[in-house]
């Protein structure tokens, strides 16, 4: 799970604004489920595509998949849930999420543009 968690992670931080280990909210992992089809050894490069697919009150769905650089084929797919709590509270606001939080995130909803993260294996 770690390459999906780190590009998650580096997504809420360059398009969020989101600091996990200081920001007022910060994401807990509620789910998340790997349907594995190949492997992916090194030196290749690994690429991992992001997409939302549900943008509720405080939680979101992503959808990742896992891909060898150059090749067309999916290697893994997750869901992956996080719900984003206080750090005050452990709790959701009753707000639901910050606006700038939301804004980067509709950005991978229907119509956005795809965003890859890449590492060598």
């Amino acid at each position: 799970m770690s390459r999906f968690d780190s590009a998650v992670n580096a997504y809420l931080m360059k398009h969020c604004n989101l600091h996990p280990p200081s920001s007022p909210h910060y994401p807990l992992v509620a789910h998340t489920s790997t349907n594995y089809y190949s492997s992916v050894a090194y030196p290749s490069v690994a690429e991992v595509g992001v997409r939302v697919v549900k943008l509720g009150n405080s939680s979101v769905t992503f959808e990742l998949a896992l891909f060898e650089k150059g090749v067309p084929d999916v290697k893994a797919v997750c869901d992956f849930i996080h719900v984003f709590v206080e750090r005050a509270t452990g709790r959701p606001a009753k707000t639901g999420m910050a606006p700038e939080l939301r804004e980067g995130l509709e950005q991978l909803c229907k119509g956005g543009e795809p965003v890859k993260s890449k590492s060598k294996l």
